[in-house]
């Protein structure tokens, strides 16, 4: 018989950098969770995507045990590494602070796409671009 969920957790969390200061510990704490083994085991496990922020969800089941899915790094990190910008525009509407290829856009697409609600590339890369908007990247055409 399955195990019973208590709680889905989700948590965005530096890649190999997970420490049991908030918003962690307090989210895992209160569900009950062995803090540092679920850190142990997040940071190995993330550790080659250094330098990104990777969202995390952890389900929480009765017994207290729990089990996590690592997903892609955030869309906003790969647009940033992509275009060599350190944070995106204050405000995106008057200030443009790098130029996205299509090629980078279709890159970021296909990486992302096991997280996003599609099976389209092309769809994807309206995502993406959007996000990219937001942050003040323009997208070439």
């Amino acid at each position: 018989m399955a195990k019973k969920i208590s709680s889905v957790i989700k948590l965005n969390i530096p890649a190999g950098k997970g420490t049991p200061a908030p918003p962690v510990g307090p989210a895992l704490g209160g569900a009950g969770i062995n803090m540092m083994e679920f850190l142990k085991k997040f940071n190995e496990q993330t550790a080659p995507k250094m330098g990104f922020v990777m969202p995390v969800e952890i389900t929480v089941y009765e017994d207290r045990s729990y089990s996590f899915v690592v997903k892609q790094p955030l869309v906003s990190d790969l647009i940033k590494r992509a275009a060599g910008i350190d944070k995106g525009a204050a405000n995106p509407k008057t200030q443009k602070v790098a130029v996205l290829t299509k090629d980078k856009l279709r890159g970021i697409a296909e990486e992302k796409m096991k997280d996003f609600n599609t099976t389209d590339v092309e769809m994807a890369m309206r995502i993406v671009a959007g996000s990219a908007r937001s942050m003040g990247v323009r997208v070439e055409d």
